[in-house]
C-alpha cells in the first residue's frame, strides 16, 4: 500500500544469527511461517517469488533448506496491490478498543470470533470488523485475508490482540514477535488440584501423530519445537483452579497443550480435556482461557506499553463455579 494509503513502503527484514540460532536445523519454509506469523503456504510463496534470499552464497533459498549457523535471512515485502474482489467485507461487528493511536490497535477480542478469514470461516470475522472500523486503513504486509494481523488467538480465546494500522508498524511489531520480545500474560480455569504453587513446563510441541488436527506434546524432542511455558497459581479450589501463563514461546495451542500434558487441562476444552461439565452441573461455555495482558514496546516511538483486557462475563462467572480460595496454600 502506498503512502497516500496511510502505509509507507515496506523495508525488507533481516533475520541475523540472533533470530536463526534457536532455529538451527529447521526448514527454511518453516522458520519463515513461525517468525512472520503466516501459513507455510505464505512462507513457500514468498521463496517462490524469489523475495527470500540467504547468505552465505552457497545457503539456496528453497523451502527444504536447513537453517545453518550464522545464515541471515533477508525477506523483502511483497509488492503492494490494490483490493481485488474477493477482498474481506466490511462488517459491522461490535470491537472492545483498548488501545488505538495512528499506528496500533489493541483489542479485547471476544471469545467465537475467528481472527481472519479461512476455510468455514469465509466472512464474520475480526479482519471484517476491522475493514468496517478502519475503512481499510490497515496493514497489508500480511496479504488481503490477513490485514492487520500480526498474532493470533484461537476463536474460543477472549483477550488481547494487536492490530498493526501500517507496514511499518506491522514490520516492528513482527520482528518483536520473532525475536520474543512480547510478554504475553493469560488467565485460565482448570480442572484438578496443583501440588505447587507455581512452576514451569518446557515440553516440545508439534503435530499430533495420529489427529492432525491437534498439536502434543513430543515425547523424541526432535520430532517438536521447543516450548516453554511458566504458570502460577491464583485460586485453588476442591476441583479446579485458575492460573496465571506467562508465555516464553508461541507455539499452537501451547498453554492449552502444555496444561492438558502436566493434568490440568482447561474447562471448557473439547480438544484437549475430556469433561466440560463443571462441579455444580452446569457446562463451561468454551474453553476458559484469557489473553490478559501484553507488554510491548511502541512499534514507532519504542515507549514500552503494558495493556490488559478485562476478563469477560463468562469467564468470572465460570470462576465463580469452582468455588476457589487463595492459590498460596500450594506448596512453592
Amino acid at each position: 500500500m502506498n503512502s497516500s494509503q496511510g502505509n509507507p513502503p515496506a523495508t525488507a527484514l533481516v533475520f541475523g544469527n540472533s533470530d536463526v540460532h534457536p532455529r538451527v536445523g529447521d526448514r527454511l519454509d518453516v522458520f519463515l511461517a513461525t517468525v512472520l506469523q503466516r501459513s507455510r503456504n505464505h512462507a513457500q510463496t514468498l521463496l517462490k517469488r524469489g523475495l527470500v534470499h540467504v547468505k552465505p552464497a552457497s545457503a539456496r533459498a528453497e523451502p527444504s533448506y536447513r537453517l545453518r549457523l550464522g545464515d541471515t535471512v533477508t525477506v523483502h515485502p511483497m509488492p503492494p496491490s490494490a483490493p481485488v474482489a474477493g477482498s474481506p467485507a466490511a462488517e459491522a461487528i461490535p470491537l472492545d478498543i483498548i488501545y488505538e493511536d495512528e499506528a496500533l490497535l489493541a483489542l479485547n477480542k471476544q471469545a467465537g470470533l475467528v481472527v481472519h478469514p479461512a476455510a468455514g470461516h469465509p466472512t464474520g470475522t475480526l479482519v471484517n470488523a476491522l475493514v468496517h472500523h478502519l475503512d481499510r486503513r490497515l496493514a497489508r504486509r500480511g496479504g488481503n485475508d490477513r490485514s492487520g494481523i500480526v498474532h493470533r488467538l484461537d476463536k474460543d480465546t477472549s483477550g488481547i490482540i494487536l492490530i498493526a494500522k501500517t507496514d511499518e508498524a506491522h514490520e516492528h511489531l513482527s520482528r518483536a514477535f520473532a525475536r520474543r520480545d512480547v510478554r504475553k500474560t493469560y488467565r485460565a480455569l482448570c480442572r484438578g488440584v496443583f501440588r505447587r504453587a507455581s512452576g514451569e513446563c518446557r515440553s516440545p510441541i508439534g503435530r499430533h501423530p495420529i489427529d492432525r488436527k491437534k498439536m502434543a506434546v513430543m515425547k523424541n524432542p526432535t520430532k517438536g519445537r521447543s516450548a516453554w511455558t511458566d504458570y502460577r497459581v491464583l485460586g485453588q479450589g476442591r476441583h479446579g483452579a485458575e492460573v496465571e501463563c506467562l508465555l516464553h514461546t508461541g507455539r499452537t495451542h501451547q498453554i492449552r497443550v502444555h496444561l492438558a500434558h502436566l493434568g490440568h487441562p482447561i474447562w471448557g476444552d473439547l480438544v484437549y480435556g475430556r469433561q466440560h461439565v463443571l462441579p455444580d452441573g452446569t457446562e463451561a461455555p468454551r474453553q476458559m482461557l484469557h489473553a490478559a495482558r501484553i507488554e510491548i514496546s511502541h512499534p514507532l516511538t519504542g515507549v514500552p506499553l503494558c495493556l490488559e483486557a478485562p476478563l469477560p462475563a463468562d469467564y468470572k462467572e465460570c470462576r465463580e463455579r469452582l468455588v476457589l480460595t487463595d492459590g498460596s496454600n500450594a506448596s512453592p
